[in-house]
C-alpha cells in the first residue's frame, strides 16, 4: 500500500500539553512556545482553551494568549470551546484575534463521558450542536475530538461500532473533521485501524486525524498503522508535553519531535524543520524545569553537546 507523501502535524502542546501542568506557566512563555513552533514550520497549533478557570486554571489567560500571538499567514490557530459560554468568550475579542478553528470533544465511552463532562454521549452532542452552528455561521471551522476510541479507563476496550456512532453524531451536527484519539494510550495498530475504519464510514480520510498517547510505547506504531490507511493528519505535542491523568505515572501525548523524526526517515514531507522543533521543545522544557520527553530530541541534543 502506498503511504501518503506528505503529513500535516497539529501541535497540541500549548493547550493539551500544558493544561494539566500544576505550576503556572506565564503567558509570555506560552507565546514563546507558539512562536517557536510556527517558526519551525508548524501550520496548525492548538493554542489555548476557553474553559472555566475554576476547572482549568492554566488556561485562565486564554484571551491574553490570543491577543499576543504574532500570526503568520497560512497557520491555523485552534482553541477548545466546550460549550456556548466558552465559544462566546473566544469571539468576544476583535475579529483578528478570533481562532481559525474551534474544537468540541466527545467520548466513545458512556462512562468516560459521564465522568469527564457529567453527561451522556447523546447529551454532549446536543450541547455541542449550537456551538458548532454558531462557529460555522461566523466562518470559523470546527473540529471534533473523539476520545477513548480504543480504550477507556472505566469501561476497558471500546468497540469500533461505538466510534462509528460518535463520528456519525458529530457529522450530523456539522463538525467538519475529527480526531481519533487513543486517550489513555492503550491502543495497538490493529485496534487503532479498526477505530479509524469505523470513522472513515462517516468522514473522508482528508478530514480525519490520529491523536495517540504513548503510555504503552505504541504511539509511533499506531502512527504507521494509520499511514497504511492513508491518514495524513496527526496530532502530537512538542517535547511530549501532557501527562495522562487516567493512568497514574503514565506518559501522555506522543512527542512531535519523535513523529517528525519517524516521518522524515520514511521520506514523508512534513514541512517542519526538526532542529528548530527540537529547540522549541527544549525552550518549554527548560521553562518547566525538566528535560524533553522525546527520545529523538534527547538523542539529538546529546549529539550537540558531544
Amino acid at each position: 500500500m502506498k503511504l501518503p507523501e506528505r503529513v500535516r502535524i497539529i501541535d497540541v502542546g500549548p493547550r493539551d500539553g500544558l493544561q494539566n501542568e500544576k505550576q503556572p506557566v506565564p503567558t509570555d512563555v506560552k507565546l514563546g512556545l507558539i512562536h517557536r513552533l510556527q517558526g519551525a514550520g508548524l501550520k496548525e497549533i492548538e493554542v489555548t482553551s476557553f474553559v472555566s478557570p475554576k476547572w482549568v486554571p492554566q488556561m485562565a489567560d486564554n484571551a491574553q494568549v490570543m491577543h499576543g500571538i504574532e500570526r503568520q499567514a497560512g497557520v491555523r490557530y485552534s482553541v477548545l470551546t466546550p460549550n456556548m459560554k466558552g465559544f462566546e468568550a473566544a469571539v468576544a475579542a476583535p475579529r483578528e484575534e478570533w481562532p481559525d478553528e474551534i474544537v468540541v470533544f466527545g467520548a466513545a465511552s458512556e462512562a468516560f463521558s459521564q465522568r469527564n463532562i457529567n453527561c451522556s454521549i447523546a447529551e454532549s452532542i446536543e450541547r455541542f450542536a449550537p456551538v458548532v452552528q454558531a462557529a460555522r455561521e461566523k466562518g470559523i471551522q470546527v473540529r471534533g475530538a473523539m476520545s477513548c476510541t480504543v480504550g477507556c479507563p472505566y469501561e476497558g476496550e471500546i468497540a469500533p461500532e461505538r466510534v462509528g456512532m460518535l463520528a456519525k453524531l458529530m457529522k450530523g451536527i456539522g463538525v467538519q473533521r475529527v480526531d481519533v484519539a487513543d486517550t489513555i494510550g492503550v491502543g495497538t495498530p490493529r485496534k487503532v485501524q479498526a477505530a479509524l475504519e469505523a470513522t472513515l464510514a462517516h468522514f473522508d480520510v482528508d478530514h480525519i486525524s490520529g491523536h495517540f498517547h504513548d503510555t504503552y510505547g505504541q504511539a509511533l506504531a499506531n502512527t504507521l498503522a494509520s499511514l497504511e490507511l492513508g491518514v495524513w493528519n496527526f496530532q502530537s505535542s512538542s517535547a511530549g508535553l501532557g501527562g495522562c491523568p487516567y493512568a497514574k505515572g503514565a506518559t501522555g501525548n506522543v512527542a512531535t519531535e519523535d513523529v517528525v523524526y519517524l516521518l522524515q526517515g520514511m521520506g514523508i514531507d512534513t514541512g517542519i524543520d526538526l532542529d528548530k522543533l527540537i529547540d522549541a521543545g527544549a525552550y518549554i522544557s527548560e521553562a518547566l524545569g525538566r528535560k524533553p520527553a522525546s527520545r529523538a530530541a534527547t538523542a539529538i541534543l546529546n549529539k550537540r553537546i558531544a
